[in-house]
């Protein structure tokens, strides 16, 4: 993986004019904009694993171009058998977003009817470029979708800042342009809608402090960031007007599995009748399940993400510090499940619907069973 300077325009993945394929390396995020070349399916494996890419949107459209490049490392007189064990590696580089499943599997259907190399190469390239485009449009539907409920709490407050709690990070960092939960947030204040991001810092890889912050900074939002206990308390003090959260997979009834920590923000936004809202394509409803609690993996990643921080040292280095003893251990759970009943709302890009199967099907009929 070769490391150059950060491009514009921003997008988080994209290939340049001589089919070069990069992407943000947001593990140096805010410290250092950098981005890293992608040249082979181990590339892409391993910048999924180290979540130099993260998001459910993004890990999916990265790993479909892992299937370009297994195309093109393939043999010439085998090819389907090289890319039917690249899909089950890249299937294997993060269990709990079901978009990389998803993804992975409209590539193996886009590539049936090819019958040479040539013919998968163009093929996995072809629905990779298509699935970058199909974010960037279903993103900027979610914000449509969301634009409304920022507006009308606007206009109830006689047009007073709306502020509005995220945890972790939903923005265009998770996704390839406009983002989920930043999307209604862009369009609001595009439209000059006064408004406030309350950003957790979301321990233990600080995503929010360390993504979403820079995010907003560079789309000049107004935002402070909180320690992740902090957000009950500001609740409770009529501090927060509305929880805005994304999902790595939602369930046929509306569970939500989203980052660790989630379901505390929803149980408090329940408690004090704050409307909790979950952003999502509806490429990250798996369908085929019904209970998040029992039927989503949860994946456990290194303990050391726990027991360390990262970021700029003295010297201004990049550096890691121990925060607790040295032979202390530590359970690192990626995510939690938000029951369906602690969710207010569902904002897709057809619209927004109860978190209840009945409502969800009403948005995507073609579902039905």
């Amino acid at each position: 993986m070769n490391r150059i300077p950060f491009p514009q325009p921003l997008r988080t993945i994209w290939l340049d004019e001589n089919q070069r394929l990069f992407v943000i390396d947001q593990t140096r995020l805010p410290h250092e904009e950098t981005v890293v070349e992608l040249r082979s399916l181990e590339d892409v494996y391993q910048v999924i694993v180290q979540m130099i890419v993260r998001g459910a949107p993004l890990i999916g459209v990265t790993a479909a171009y892992g299937m370009w490049f297994a195309a093109k490392e393939a043999n010439e007189l085998e090819p389907q058998m090289d890319l039917l064990s690249a899909c089950h590696k890249l299937k294997d580089s993060r269990p709990t977003a079901v978009n990389l499943f998803i993804c992975l599997d409209r590539v193996m259907e886009a590539i049936q009817t090819c019958t040479n190399k040539e013919e998968y190469i163009q093929a996995t390239l072809q629905i990779a470029n298509q699935l970058v485009e199909e974010d960037i449009e279903i993103c900027y539907q979610i914000g449509r979708a969301g634009l409304p409920l920022i507006e009308t709490i606007s206009k109830q407050k006689g047009g007073q800042t709306v502020h509005i709690l995220t945890h972790c990070n939903a923005g265009m960092m998770g996704c390839i342009q406009w983002g989920t939960i930043s999307s209604p947030i862009y369009q609001a204040l595009d439209k000059g809608i006064d408004l406030h991001v309350w950003v957790d810092e979301t321990r233990p890889r600080n995503q929010g402090a360390n993504l979403t912050a820079w995010e907003l900074e560079r789309h000049k939002v107004p935002h402070t960031l909180i320690v992740d206990n902090t957000g009950g308390h500001l609740m409770q003090h009529k501090m927060v007007d509305l929880v805005l959260v994304g999902t790595d997979r939602t369930t046929r009834k509306g569970d939500v599995a989203n980052k660790i920590g989630t379901y505390l923000k929803a149980l408090a936004a329940k408690d004090n009748q704050i409307p909790f809202y979950v952003a999502l394509p509806s490429t990250t409803i798996d369908w085929n399940i019904y209970d998040g609690i029992q039927e989503i993996p949860i994946e456990e990643r290194n303990p050391d993400e726990v027991r360390f921080v990262y970021g700029l040292n003295s010297n201004h280095q990049f550096d890691k510090v121990r925060i607790c003893p040295e032979n202390t251990g530590a359970k690192n759970y990626g995510f939690d499940v938000t029951p369906a009943r602690l969710v207010t709302g569902l904002i897709t890009e057809r619209g927004i619907c109860k978190a209840e199967e009945s409502d969800m099907l009403r948005l995507f009929p073609e579902m039905i069973k």
